[in-house]
């Protein structure tokens, strides 16, 4: 298994713990948490693509 690709399977882990911590906090709602994670996921593939080229 590539090594960037458990990089970033640990970042994912990561801030959604830490996503989950701060939404109580900032009373993030259901739908709002879903648009944030779909933005990292797509970011995080588009980093670990630009990095297979």
């Amino acid at each position: 298994m590539d090594s960037g690709l458990i990089l970033l399977i640990f970042l994912a882990v990561l801030f959604a713990w830490l996503l989950n911590r701060v939404r109580r906090a900032i009373r993030l709602g259901p739908i709002g948490y879903a648009g944030v994670v779909i933005v990292f996921v797509l970011v995080m593939l588009l980093l670990w693509g630009q990095t297979k080229i």
